[in-house]
């Protein structure tokens, strides 16, 4: 009977150090439950600090809106470009056979030099035979000493602001020359007639002035200044 109360006992201390283990794990259950739900409390409450400067982090939708808006004003300035291409230019040029014979000539302002020559041929052909027989080609716009190529345009000229020997490519208006009258080492913006020359006559004349001081335009490059006689 001992015995057997001996076995009853450890049974029953079994079954008790059981439900000790089941009561242990359930308290460390609940104690990492309030853990968590501490952590994630403390969680909920972090968030942006707004003193920060954040404006050198990658964002993308601050990238596209950057991006649209170069595209914005990409193509409005081409428009504000088109307009002014399309803009009338008044141009005063001599046609110089070793003589000038001023004319005025209206084009845009975004055309070549190439179109001004057809047009100036146009209107010189009925008054002088050679240029009747001359293709466009073989016509030369000599500005401020400087032969200008057929592909620049007057839009290029007058963007660049660009200057030749004795004064600016960009005006194709006339003053009168004040050289005559004042210092002429003072640089001035006094525009002289651009002159049109036909081919021939300058692979005949080229050696003699004012012929032989004139040269290709080169946009690169910068030009001393000189005076020059008018046309």
């Amino acid at each position: 009977q001992q015995k057997r109360s001996k076995k009853r006992k450890i049974k029953g201390s079994s079954r008790l150090s059981f439900a000790e283990d089941i009561e242990n794990g359930s308290d460390e259950e609940d104690e990492e439950k309030k853990t968590c739900g501490t952590m994630n409390l403390r969680c909920s409450k972090l968030g942006k600090d707004p003193s920060v400067e954040t404006n050198f982090l990658p964002d993308s939708e601050r990238e596209a809106e950057e991006q649209a808006e170069r595209e914005r004003l990409k193509k409005q300035w081409l428009r504000e470009q088109e307009q002014i291409k399309n803009e009338p230019l008044q141009i005063t040029y001599s046609y110089w056979d070793g003589t000038g014979h001023r004319r005025v000539i209206q084009v845009r302002k975004g055309d070549p030099i190439g179109n001004f020559l057809r047009a100036v041929q146009q209107q010189l052909a009925p008054d002088f035979r050679e240029i009747r027989t001359a293709s466009v080609e073989n016509l030369l716009y000599v500005k401020e000493d400087l032969i200008i190529p057929h592909q620049h345009s007057f839009y290029e000229l007058i963007i660049n602001k660009a200057r030749g020997k004795s004064g600016p490519l960009f005006h194709f208006d006339v003053h009168e020359d004040v050289r005559t009258i004042a210092d002429a080492t003072i640089e001035k913006d006094e525009s002289h007639a651009g002159k049109v020359v036909e081919r021939h006559w300058y692979e005949k004349n080229k050696h003699i002035f004012p012929a032989s001081r004139w040269e290709i335009y080169d946009p690169t490059k910068k030009w001393e200044r000189y005076t020059v006689h008018g046309d």
